[in-house]
């Protein structure tokens, strides 16, 4: 069995194998033609479940057969131009050999001693996106699995900073369209039901701070202390970006942290044309950005940022075996003193390729484009009578809603939607997300390829029309 370990008398077998999978992966990329195959659960996960793991094949052409038939065939292919559903991205090249290298050679990034150089280049891109952002020369910050993770990290560091031992006065404030993570940190930090306070958006899905105010106030006014501010800029559902300046006022006259969950719009830090609309970022506390979204990175790579490197302290534990307390006088960088977690993936690579490759601009220019694309396909939303757009796109997201010409009962229409967006992924021609808007079921577009035309989000609006109109005239049918 020792010759399937990597090392310097198995590199020709590693070459080998590697590339055919590569191979694989490539016929697969330039042959798929619909975004999905439609496979249920009922006919795939038999073909899984006979599969005995306690008899190998021992050969890596029979394992990709295999992988084939449980994994290859019907994956989701983000990469699809009809790929319309979350944010996920396409990935570029640079990036995808970037984890290649860094899977082989499996570096560690919790201590200078598994690490070296990888820690360097970690660190480097912190001080690079911080600068980016503008949050001056004493920020810092970490890699992590992702925005959940950040958004808990950068609510640890505001509850520390709060203190107070009294986690029951502890309030953090957050749009009614944050993130879910909001609440799930506050939760695991162990902080009361009531911790977080949803403060209502306007018009354009966009927090108000006169509620922020007046909510901020009230939690003076009340003993309570007022532990954080979340703002987001380009929330999960619409892609809105909260009014930051004004944010930053109000953290700042409350004494209250502010965190800025920039996990989708963190692509305008390389923005040609969009970087604006993140002023005021520049002011937070922390702030969390998902490379793997708007930076066309592979799954997993966000980092959390921090406008005072020393706030980071609150998440430092000192093992012996690991990173001794003498590190930290001795100048040896050890990463792991501001993580979450301990062993940790080399993902800051697969960002560092990119950029070398491509450029900052490069990566812009992508997210720029399918920002663009979000105008053109509210242009043909707002003009089709079929549909009910909800809001203008600030980034690359558009939600909207079927509104059939002939039935006027809300649930009806629900169910129409309800409908479409299953049989359509049923089809495998197109997959398109869906969420609520003030109780009612809408549909959702998130648009992250630079691949996809206006053409394609034509296309998928007749396909969704066509499946409602199906169902209500099946519905009605039934009812005669």
């Amino acid at each position: 069995m020792r010759s399937h370990l990597l090392n310097d008398t198995t590199a020709e077998q590693y070459r080998r194998s590697v590339t055919e999978g590569v191979e694989r992966v490539a016929a697969k990329l330039a042959t798929t033609r619909r975004p999905f195959t439609g496979v249920t659960v009922d006919d795939l996960a038999p073909v899984i479940e006979r599969i005995d793991l306690d008899r190998p094949l021992h050969d890596t052409t029979a394992v990709l057969d295999e992988l084939e038939d449980v994994y290859l065939r019907d994956a989701i292919y983000f990469h699809h131009p009809r790929y319309l559903a979350h944010l996920n991205c396409p990935v570029v090249i640079p990036a995808v050999l970037g984890e290649a290298i860094l899977s082989a050679v499996n570096s560690s990034l919790d201590t200078w001693d598994q690490s070296a150089g990888g820690t360097l280049i970690e660190r480097k891109l912190i001080d690079w996106t911080a600068a980016r952002i503008g949050l001056g020369e004493n920020a810092d910050g970490v890699f992590t699995s992702g925005g959940s993770q950040s958004n808990l990290q950068a609510l640890l560091l505001a509850r520390e900073e709060a203190k107070t031992s009294d986690l029951g006065k502890l309030r953090i404030f957050a749009s009614e369209v944050s993130h879910f993570s909001v609440k799930k940190s506050a939760k695991l930090l162990g902080l009361g039901q009531d911790a977080v306070v949803s403060i209502p958006v306007d018009h354009e899905k966009r927090l108000q701070t006169v509620a922020l105010a007046h909510e901020l106030e009230r939690c003076a006014k009340d003993g309570l202390v007022p532990m954080a501010v979340v703002a987001t800029a380009g929330t999960t559902d619409f892609g809105s970006i909260d009014p930051l300046p004004e944010i930053a006022e109000l953290c700042e006259q409350y004494g209250t942290w502010m965190h800025v969950d920039a996990a989708y719009g963190c692509g305008l830090l390389t923005s040609l044309r969009r970087r604006a609309l993140l002023d005021g970022i520049e002011r937070a506390d922390s702030v969390t950005v998902d490379y793997h979204k708007s930076f066309f990175q592979p799954v997993s790579s966000s980092a959390l940022l921090v406008k005072d490197a020393t706030t980071l302290r609150h998440a430092t534990y000192h093992a012996e075996y690991l990173n001794p307390r003498r590190m930290v006088q001795e100048r040896i960088p050890n990463q792991v003193d501001k993580s979450l977690q301990t062993t940790r993936r080399f993902d800051a690579l697969k960002l560092w390729v990119t950029l070398r490759v491509m450029g900052a601009d490069g990566i812009g220019q992508l997210f720029d484009e399918v920002c663009d694309l979000a105008r053109e396909g509210w242009t043909l939303l707002a003009a089709d009578p079929r549909y009910d757009v909800v809001v203008e796109p600030t980034l690359s997201t558009l939600v909207f809603r079927y509104i059939p010409a002939t039935v006027t009962d809300p649930a009806e229409i629900d169910r129409a939607n309800l409908y479409a967006r299953k049989a359509l992924f049923a089809s495998g021609e197109a997959i398109v997300a869906g969420t609520k808007v003030n109780g009612r079921h809408y549909l959702k577009f998130t648009l992250l390829n630079p691949e996809t035309k206006a053409s394609d989000i034509a296309a998928v609006l007749d396909l969704i029309a066509g499946h409602a109109e199906q169902y209500l005239g099946d519905s009605l049918d039934r009812a005669s």
